[in-house]
């Protein structure tokens, strides 16, 4: 597995992609389109929310009824959620304009949209978009398609590995949006990668779903979670390789290199979080499970207390064990150990002088990480998230403004 320097979603064999304003922001690319040569295997995963947004239904029925999808249509600026019928309509609207547009079937379209919730849609500057938008294989495109799907996210998001099977090159790329509202198992993130393997949709979604468990399902900014949100991946099988399935020889290094790519993609998320200035990343280790661990985890990268501790650069352990004790999870506190950095500030449950000096200079940086040991068992986890700050608090405060 090696990561490639086309880092971009149609950077496998057979996919197109585009961008473009089509007028539902006042300036701003917010129409999009994704599509494969030919219909592709699919999986997906998404929001844990009671709530679900229109296009997330029709695209949920896509890839579990139909298992097959050619093309993607994606607006930002509008979530279309909690529009009641006539957002279910809009989005099959949405899905059967581009199905005429490509000369395809509805039911290989999937529709994915992010924004304000509860408005309704203008659909008229919509359908012309999708009329007039003209995906192509290259760079261009893909770029396009990357900042259209955006909303208060600063950067886009990027990716791809490449690995070979059977003597193939298989390429798998990503690309993301999400800065706010995202907290563990799906928030307002839209995920989607290509992949030019040779698989089928039933062992794409076994992979999907383990690789999401460790790096989607990881990441947290603020402990919201929306109504819209989906990790996409089609799989059109233009490489040639035989086809993978878990008894395959290289199915370990096709699931590494699709846990890459949406490990890539669930830092990036995390570290763009909505007025945020550093990236926080959490390991626990000898937790008496996996789960226990990622748990522990995502427990203290979501703490209001810890978060706001790393913005002001206070290595204020005391928020960081506490999350801990109300994890939820299986603990000795006389055997807890915790790390800043390189730096030890509680062994075996008790404080360790250190220099506040040298944390404050290594809080200062862009990335920081916490350890913690539990010393109960083998369990191992990692989580990611960013640090809570005055501008998230007005970015959201006039989100609609």
């Amino acid at each position: 597995m090696k990561r490639i320097s086309r880092k971009n979603i149609v950077s496998p064999i057979g996919f197109k992609a585009a961008g473009m304003h089509c007028g539902i922001k006042y300036k701003k690319s917010d129409l999009a389109l994704l599509i494969s040569e030919v219909p592709a295997s699919v999986a997906g995963v998404f929001t844990t929310n009671a709530i679900q947004a229109a296009p997330l239904l029709v695209t949920k029925e896509v890839v579990q009824q139909t298992g097959k999808m050619q093309a993607i249509i994606v607006n930002s600026g509008n979530a279309n959620a909690c529009t009641g019928k006539q957002g279910l309509m809009d989005a099959l609207v949405m899905q059967q304009t581009t199905a005429e547009k490509l000369g395809i079937a509805p039911e290989l379209v999937g529709v994915a949209s992010t924004g304000v919730i509860g408005e309704i849609m203008k659909m008229e500057p919509v359908v012309k978009g999708i009329q007039k938008i003209q995906p192509i294989g290259e760079l261009e495109g893909a770029i396009h398609f990357s900042q259209a799907i955006l909303t208060t996210d600063t950067v886009t998001k990027n990716t791809a590995y490449s690995v070979m099977i059977d003597d193939k090159e298989i390429i798998i790329a990503g690309t993301a949006k999400g800065s706010g509202m995202i907290a563990p198992n799906m928030a307002t993130m839209l995920g989607f990668m290509t992949t030019d393997a040779n698989i089928e949709s039933i062992h794409l979604q076994e992979a999907l779903k383990q690789v999401t468990d460790q790096t989607f399902n990881a990441i947290t900014v603020d402990g919201d979670t929306s109504t819209n949100d989906m990790v996409v991946i089609m799989a059109n099988g233009l490489a040639g390789n035989n086809s993978l399935t878990p008894a395959h020889p290289d199915w370990s290094q096709f699931v590494e290199t699709l846990h890459a790519v949406s490990q890539d993609l669930a830092k990036m998320i995390a570290k763009d979080g909505e007025g945020a200035t550093k990236l926080i990343e959490v390991e626990v280790v000898g937790a008496i499970s996996e789960a226990e661990a990622r748990m522990i985890a995502k427990t203290v990268v979501g703490s209001p207390l810890v978060k706001t501790a790393v913005f002001g650069c206070d290595a204020n352990w005391g928020r960081i064990i506490a999350a801990i004790g109300y994890s939820g999870a299986t603990l000795d506190p006389y055997a807890i150990t915790i790390k800043i950095g390189s730096t030890t500030v509680v062994e075996n449950g008790e404080p360790i002088l250190f220099s506040e000096q040298e944390l404050l200079v290594y809080l200062k940086q862009p990335e920081v990480k916490f350890t913690v040991e539990l010393h109960q068992g083998n369990g191992q986890g990692i989580a990611w998230g960013c640090d809570l700050t005055y501008d998230y608090v007005q970015i959201n405060a006039t989100y609609r403004t």
